[in-house]
């Protein structure tokens, strides 16, 4: 954190990344509370609510993507962060379903346009040293959720629509202070493609190739996205088989935050490391396949043991889902900037960023809705499936790397005979 790729500007992002996320976390912990016992929406509502804004959220990366290749990066940043702030100050005076909705709505898509621009910061910033900044963002970000998620333990254990307010408006808060300390950094130049933007941008046309018609990055992403659903299995998965299907105690849900929480912030700048370069990155992928295997090989074992014996298999399941998840948030960061090209990244990674919002949207309808139905052959066909998927990404990811590096045939100059009694100009 002293010296971390980037500099100065690197430092204060880090910052501000660790007030959004704790002011996030807060919100995340006490959300479906606050809709229930502070609005009084049943639990009907408040999954449409949550779902209905969270598959309008995945709009919010290619549109941030798009902004990004018009305006600058640090105004983009500061305003998502005065946005949010607005969307969740409006939060505190919204009292019915209808309300709410375009307030969530805007809240998610602000925040993934955030999150699109915040990987393009890294990735002007840090240079060749991204998978090392992205290590220490994911650090940074797991601490700021945790931190938030104590302050709401405090709110939640008074328990009055005066805490739940409180809460609300230090989310609010943070987003502000964020903002502030963005406003303090230099605005990141983006190689080639912010040299093209002024001109393009004027005659309002994006620079460089569109990602909506290379089938190749559209491959990426398409396949980029089930690759996703460690992060479901964990939140989702994890707790939802453990109440429904195993004799395991409800005191071991915590565990499982726990158990992310702290694997991520000792072993992800270690594995980071070893993921420095593209083609470790397709390496990387390779393994995830297998880690997921192995997961849900651990959850369809558990309803056969005793409480005991269900506990060590559910809680071996959050770590090596965790390991799954410690790969994936790097390798899967490290090819979408690679694969780009480097003319139109902003809209590339805009289009990449879709990839966690759709599996975070469709994810736990799959969880719940196919795998759990299905028992634990669910998990296990899951488990093979993110395997197969897994090695066919890989594959397709260093036949593109392979392809972009390879250079340009040179164009044959005409023979002489063929030239030969040709008029001149």
């Amino acid at each position: 954190m002293r010296r971390p790729p980037g500099g100065r500007d690197a430092r204060i992002m880090l910052l501000a990344l660790l007030l959004d996320r704790a002011g996030t976390g807060v919100w995340s912990a006490v959300s479906v509370l606050y809709f229930t016992f502070v609005v009084g929406l049943d639990a009907t509502h408040i999954g449409l609510l949550l779902g209905v804004a969270g598959a309008a959220g995945i709009a919010g990366s290619p549109i941030g993507g798009r902004l990004a290749g018009r305006h600058r990066l640090r105004t983009l940043l500061i305003g998502s962060h005065l946005l949010r702030m607005v969307a969740v100050g409006l939060l505190l005076v919204c009292d019915s379903f209808a309300t709410l909705l375009p307030v969530v709505a805007v809240l998610c898509i602000a925040d993934r346009a955030a999150k699109t621009w915040e990987m393009l910061f890294a990735t002007r910033a840090a240079g060749e040293r991204r998978a090392t900044y992205r290590a220490l963002s994911r650090v940074t970000m797991n601490l700021g959720y945790g931190i938030g998620a104590g302050i709401a333990a405090l709110g939640v254990a008074i328990g009055t629509h005066g805490a739940y307010s409180a809460l609300v408006v230090g989310n609010a808060v943070s987003f502000l202070l964020a903002a502030l300390l963005v406003g303090r950094t230099r605005e990141v130049r983006g190689g080639p493609a912010e040299a093209a933007r002024p001109g393009l941008a004027k005659a309002g046309r994006e620079s460089g190739p569109t990602p909506w018609r290379d089938r190749g990055y559209l491959r990426f992403v398409l396949l980029d996205t089930p690759l996703n659903l460690d992060d479901t299995i964990l939140n989702v998965g994890l707790p939802l088989w453990l109440v429904n299907h195993t004799t395991a105690p409800h005191a071991v849900v915590p565990a499982f935050l726990i158990i992310n929480t702290v694997l991520v912030v000792v072993f992800q700048m270690p594995v980071s490391s070893r993921i420095d370069s593209p083609r470790r990155a397709a390496w990387a992928v390779a393994v995830y396949g297998p880690t997921t295997l192995a997961c849900c090989v651990l959850i369809a074992l558990s309803p056969a043991g005793g409480p005991v014996t269900s506990s060590i298999l559910l809680l071996g399941a959050a770590v090596l889902v965790t390991g799954a998840e410690l790969m994936r948030s790097v390798s899967s960061w490290e090819l979408a900037v690679c694969l780009a090209p480097a003319t139109a990244q902003p809209a590339y990674l805009g289009v990449a960023g879709m990839s966690t919002s759709v599996a975070r949207s469709a994810g736990p309808v799959l969880l719940t809705d196919a795998v759990m139905v299905a028992g634990p052959l669910g998990w296990l066909g899951l488990g093979v499936a993110l395997t197969a998927l897994s090695a066919v990404q890989r594959r397709s990811s260093l036949g593109r790397l392979d392809a972009m590096a390879a250079p340009a045939e040179p164009v044959a100059s005409p023979s002489p005979e063929l030239t030969r009694g040709r008029p001149s100009a």
